[in-house]
Order: C-alpha cells, then structure tokens, then sequence
C-alpha cells in the first residue's frame, strides 16, 4: 500500500504542476456555467412586438395591456397595417406582430400572428408564450401550471446537462491523456516493471481524476444554487451516488481510449469525436431525444451521458426517489460493467 499511495501522489503532484491541465479541469466547468447560466439562454424575454389595428377599441386595448404588462413582450410600436409590420420585422426592428381584426371586440377571434421564422424554435416559443397571455376566443385567460419550473428558467434545464458532460469530458479525457503521456514519453515501461502490480498502478493514476471530479461536482451545485438560483430539491446521498456511478464509468472510458491511442494528440481527437459532440448533440442536452430521428435515438441510446442527464434532472429539479430513476441507474451500471471490463482485458493484452 506504500508503494500504491507513492503511485497516487506521484500522479497528484503531476496534475498540479501542469498549469494548463489544471486551468482547464477547474475554468471549463466555471466557463460553462457562467455561459448556459447567463449567456446561452433559450428564455423568452422582452420580445420586440408590433401591434396591428386599425380600431383601437377597449377589447384590443385591454390584449395590448396583458401583453405589455408581461415580462415576456415589449410593445415596439403600433401600426394600421400588416405590411408595415412584415416590413419592421424585415429590419429586424421587430420580433413579432399580433394583427386585430377590426371587429375583435365583437368576435374575438381572428388575431393573427406575423413571426419572425428565422429561428424555428424561438418562433414557437413567442406564439405559445402569446397564445397563453391573450384571451381564448370565448374572453376566458387561458391559465397554465408550471411544475417544477414555474420560472421557466433554462438554467434548470441546463445544470444537469452541463454536469454531465463536464464529468464525462474531464474525467475521459484527463485520464485517457495522462496514461498515453506515460507511454509516449517511455515511462510507462518502467512503471510496469515495478514491484507493483499494473492494475494497482491503474488504479493509482486514476484516483486523483475520481477525486478531482468530485470537487468539480460539488462548484457546480454550489454555483447552480447560489449563482443561478437552481435548487436542488432532490437527495444528496443519491446524487452523489449516481455521480460516482458516471465518474466511474467516464474514467472506464477513459481507460480504454489510452488502450488504443498511441499518441496524446490522437488520444486528444479520439476524446473529443467521440464524446464531445455525440454528448452536445445526441444526449438531450439541447435537443429532446424525442424530437430526433428514429435512427439517432437508437445511437443516443448508447450514449451514457444521456441517461445521468435524465438521472439529474428527476433528482436534482423533480425531487423524485430512487425509484424513478432505477432505470437510469442500472442501465449506467451495466455501461460501467462493460467498459471497465473491456478496458481491462485490453490492458492486459498489451502487457503480453
């Protein structure tokens, strides 16, 4: 065990004096959650709209108030026709424009919406979120219950995505970089020689990545809580247990990427082709799985941070048990069973 502990703080001093590795295991995750928590945000606020009517009468007036006095829409200017809107919105002077029949008072149907398409989904969000603060067609408020997130925040939706890719990054990466290092530099030979057994030695580099990732786990819930507001309503014992669960199997896959890159730089691309982007793209991070084609939701079903995204968020923003996420928990523990066995019988095969 003294041997196996002058292996771990060996590796410990190694991380710590390479400046760049540190700067990148603690700036990344405070980068990013400043970025999704304050920058890259997909909430509606202050939605530049134009009002159309040709009768200003009290009907339309009290619409024009409800969506003035939202947080969602800012009353850009009134014009007579939907031409002059069209033109604004061209010019990006506009967002949207809501056109009054000029016998709305009467009706109280036949409001159109004239939207800017250039982004789908924000165009969609501006005609659901002004859909739910205008009156139906019989007078009644339409009235909508938020669970969960009342606020509507993005930020909920993005903590949970942000610490699983993250965790799966930093710990695949750092580990799979660290061992290749040792290879490229002819180190590894000379550890392998040692006294100690090459699993040990394994596991003795490994260790400060698993501790690192925890400390990383811990600024991003306290930076959601307190820096962005996002609470965690879930349990802490399980968050943490089903995060060692991800760490585990993120430094697995880790290991099995040094088993076949040969080279820090290859290990480097190998890392980012094939967690970075099937992680931003094909986890639920941005876009719903649902949403996507029935040939990528097979591919992202083998994607490990998809499945600790919906653990998260169930545990983190639902509050929800054990219970409801035991299938996300078995499932990463069968991806962990898997990976950590392959990356080990890979290992010893290059031993031979």
């Amino acid at each position: 065990m003294k041997q196996f502990f002058s292996f771990v703080i060996k590796e410990a001093k190694h991380i710590i004096r390479d400046k760049r590795t540190m700067l990148m295991l603690f700036g990344m995750p405070t980068a990013m959650m400043l970025l999704f928590g304050f920058a890259i945000t997909n909430d509606v606020r202050n939605v530049r709209t134009i009002i159309v009517m040709s009768n200003a009468d009290y009907a339309t007036q009290e619409v024009v108030d409800r969506l003035s006095a939202s947080e969602y829409f800012t009353i850009s200017k009134m014009v007579a026709t939907p031409s002059e809107a069209e033109k604004a919105i061209q010019n990006q002077q506009a967002d949207m424009a809501i056109v009054f029949p000029h016998d709305f008072a009467s009706r109280r149907t036949g409001l159109q919406f004239i939207v800017d398409g250039a982004d789908p989904n924000m165009a969609q969000q501006w005609s659901t979120y002004a859909n739910a603060v205008i009156t139906n067609p019989k007078g009644a408020v339409i009235n909508t219950k938020l669970l969960y997130n009342p606020q509507m925040k993005s930020t909920y939706n993005f903590v949970p995505a942000i610490m699983g890719m993250l965790l799966m990054l930093i710990c695949a990466m750092m580990t799979s970089i660290s061992i290749v290092r040792e290879k490229e530099k002819g180190t590894m030979e000379v550890l392998l020689v040692s006294p100690t057994q090459p699993l040990m030695i394994i596991i003795a580099k490994v260790i400060p990545y698993l501790i690192l990732a925890f400390l990383i786990l811990i600024i991003i819930l306290l930076m959601s809580v307190f820096l962005l507001g996002v609470p965690v309503q879930g349990s802490l014992f399980w968050i943490f247990g089903i995060s060692t669960l991800y760490i585990l199997l993120a430094l697995s896959l880790g290991l099995l990427i040094s088993n076949i890159a040969k080279t820090q730089l290859v290990a480097l691309l190998m890392s980012a082709m094939v967690l970075l982007m099937p992680i931003i793209m094909l986890s639920g991070m941005v876009f719903p799985v649902e949403s996507m084609p029935q040939i990528l939701q097979y591919v992202s079903a083998v994607i490990p941070t998809r499945y600790y995204i919906i653990a998260m968020r169930k545990l983190m923003i639902m509050g929800v048990g054990i219970e409801q996420v035991l299938n996300e928990t078995l499932i990463l523990a069968g991806m962990l069973i898997v990976l950590l066995s392959l990356s080990l019988a890979m290992f010893k095969k290059r031993l031979e």
